[in-house]
């Protein structure tokens, strides 16, 4: 089905009233082009400096079997970070209830609709999974590394400064992590909040100045995977470390939570990260 045009936030459906679909309607997805926020990084779509995904996750997920009876789940999307399109929040949250009182056939055919849908509406394949909801694989993890929220220091600039950033010479290589990430949404306003990790081998940066960086989003406007993706894009300029990975884990709002990681090519994310706050 048809999808909005990828490029503008004026007829998105966050921020604004909306009826909750009562059946399945694919044209309920509304893409947002990525190339606009990634265009003051100086990130080009043809040349892009990392690899990564965007993964989702849907706890409200459910539909009608063929004799009407409800089955729920919790649903696992991974998009990739090349894809032309993202996908606005409000919108997937009011595509998937518009599953509610649809019937499948089959829970291959649920999985088979949301990745037509969601390829059409990115413009790149999506991977779905769809689980019980006492599964195994949803169970809460902790962040692995050093977290660097005990720092005692002084912080009183709250946009993000690259400033802050510094290193030394010694080059090592280790995962630090923070739960103090805070952003807002660029539309609502509404505070987005999550923890963010970082791996990498290169000059060390210095803990202090690279958790005063962090706070500083916590006025920042702006989508979850842009973010990370300014986050990844300040550090290989100002550290230039061999590898790096930049990951978010974004607590859960409307149902849906996002989870953004960007890395080096040849990077990957810790496997089955969820936690308690998402």
């Amino acid at each position: 089905m048809a999808h909005h045009r990828p490029d503008t936030l004026e007829h998105a459906p966050l921020g604004r009233e909306s009826a909750y679909p009562e059946q399945y309607d694919a044209a309920l997805l509304y893409p947002i082009s990525r190339a606009a926020n990634r265009a003051p990084l100086g990130i080009e779509a043809g040349a892009l400096p990392f690899v990564g995904q965007d993964e989702w996750h849907a706890f409200e997920v459910s539909w009608l079997n063929a004799r009407g009876k409800p089955i729920v789940a919790v649903a696992r999307f991974r998009l990739p970070a090349d894809s032309p399109n993202l996908i606005e929040s409000k919108s997937w949250k009011l595509y998937l209830n518009g599953f509610n009182q649809t019937r499948f056939d089959s829970r291959e055919r649920v999985v088979t609709i949301l990745e037509q849908d969601l390829a059409a509406a990115a413009g790149a394949p999506v991977s779905v999974e769809l689980f019980d909801v006492d599964a195994p694989a949803l169970a809460v993890r902790e962040l692995p590394g050093e977290c660097l929220d005990d720092l005692d220091i002084e912080i009183s600039d709250y946009t993000p400064s690259t400033e802050h950033l510094r290193v030394s010479e010694d080059v090592v290589e280790e995962t630090l992590y923070s739960h103090l990430l805070k952003s807002n949404c660029p539309v609502t306003g509404q505070p987005d909040w999550g923890s963010v990790l970082i791996r990498y081998r290169g000059p060390r940066l210095d803990r202090e100045g690279l958790l005063r960086y962090l706070v500083g989003y916590r006025q920042h406007q702006d989508f979850h995977e842009h973010c990370v993706e300014h986050i990844f894009t300040d550090l290989m300029a100002r550290a230039r470390p061999e590898r790096l990975l930049v990951l978010a884990r974004y607590v859960r709002r409307g149902g849906l939570d996002i989870s953004p990681w960007r890395g080096t090519p040849g990077e990957k994310p810790p496997e089955s990260l969820r936690l308690a706050r998402q």
